[in-house]
């Protein structure tokens, strides 16, 4: 039996998942979870629309971690111990079935966050996990024999024989300072997962159109992702648009989100392609109006808004296209370029890229490589993956593998 004390700090995903591995690994063990908001897990609640997309169906390491701009290195050896198919097991062991949509995605059967909630709150129950909420800390404070004093902000405070730091990812550099005290720098955080917002808003009255498929890419350079696509009030949003600002997410926060984006709209068609197509519809649609087509898959509301963008006449006849004029429509269609001036992140689903730097973490064991007994789990480290259940999967990994690997065996 264990007398030892494990102070976990967060109770998002990361900082659950280790506090009821931790002691369910280690019976006897005291674990207490502070949470400084008055829910834990809570953006397990908001997440994919409430359905809480748990992680992403992927089951080959070296695969699953190219998901990840910052950190997948690291985590490809990580994955070895604890991967998305341990993710599904796990849940499946404690009653909670988990089903894969089309995209990879996989989300609990009922389609509701609450279920994965009350799986974890019941285990942590189960374990004797000590959930402490409104409880911020304010310092870690090492002390003798490797131990910490953990001091919360109401002048408590609690002596912990080891500390996992699972806060997440916080856009403001200054959130970090307490883990700076402790002798750990950290990598500037800037947003990742964003979506694009037009100079121009050209297709404003057209939201809520989305594609199955369309690529998109930041000019001048090589960030480039293919996916569905939507257009929003204020621009451009969907896989597509999310993957390519989580690759690009520190070189567009150096532009300060001001670039120039090309999309096409019909992929994997090319420009040629496309220019042929478009002579065929002048020869076999002659008589018809341009702004009707059944050759591409685009929403007719879409449709015409690119013959209008082209410059062709609403009541213009295919058989009155002139080269040029299916030319541009070619370019509209495949390589169209607009100006990007900010950016809307998702409030309360934020990711950050940034966070304590994998350098200074034993990432097989999670422990700090500054401080013994000191580990990290999830977003408070700079690792960050592409939206489908990747980040949610990178908080199980580093959770798991912190509670594996405590001084308490």
């Amino acid at each position: 039996m264990s007398n030892n004390t494990l102070a976990v700090i967060g109770g998002g995903a990361a900082g659950f998942f280790a506090g009821v591995n931790a002691a369910r690994l280690y019976p006897g063990l005291r674990v207490i979870l502070f949470e400084r908001s008055r829910e834990v897990l809570s953006k397990v609640r908001i997440s994919g629309g409430g359905r809480c997309n748990v992680t992403h169906h992927c089951f080959d390491p070296e695969t699953l971690s190219m998901a990840y701009p910052r950190g997948g290195k690291e985590l490809r050896w990580a994955f070895e111990q604890f991967q998305a198919r341990d993710t599904v097991t796990w849940f499946n062991d404690r009653g909670v079935d988990l089903k894969t949509e089309e995209d990879g995605r996989m989300f609990p059967v009922t389609d509701d966050s609450a279920t994965i909630i009350s799986c974890l709150k019941k285990e942590a129950r189960k374990q004797g996990v000590e959930i402490r909420i409104k409880s911020r800390v304010g310092a870690i404070t090492p002390i003798e024999n490797n131990r910490y004093t953990i001091d919360l902000r109401d002048g408590k405070s609690i002596h912990a024989d080891a500390a996992v730091i699972a806060t997440g990812g916080s856009n403001r550099s200054r959130t970090y300072d307490w883990i700076r005290d402790l002798g750990h720098t950290i990598v500037d955080p800037v947003p990742s997962l964003f979506t694009f917002n037009f100079r121009r808003k050209i297709f404003e009255d057209l939201a809520g159109i989305s594609l199955e498929e369309a690529s998109v890419t930041i000019d001048g350079t090589n960030f480039q992702h293919q996916g569905p696509l939507l257009i929003t009030h204020w621009g451009l949003s969907g896989p597509a648009v999310l993957k390519t600002s989580a690759w690009a997410a520190r070189y567009l926060y150096d532009k300060e989100y001001r670039f120039t984006i090309r999309v096409n709209w019909v992929p994997p068609k090319n420009e040629e392609d496309v220019r042929g197509i478009l002579y065929e519809l002048r020869d076999y649609n002659a008589r018809k109006l341009v702004n009707k087509q059944d050759r591409f898959a685009l929403p007719n509301r879409l449709w015409k808004r690119f013959v209008a963008l082209t410059g062709i006449d609403n009541g213009q006849r295919w058989a009155e296209l002139s080269n040029n004029q299916i030319h541009h429509l070619a370019q509209q269609l495949t390589g169209a370029r607009y100006e990007i001036q900010g950016k809307t992140t998702y409030k309360d689903e934020f990711v950050t890229s940034g966070g304590v730097p994998l350098t200074e973490i034993n990432t097989g064991t999670m422990e700090s490589t500054i401080r013994p007994r000191l580990y990290f789990a999830g977003e408070v480290l700079n690792i960050d993956g592409i939206t489908g259940g990747y980040n949610f999967q990178s908080a199980w990994t580093t959770g798991w593998i912190a509670a594996r690997h405590l001084p308490f065996g």
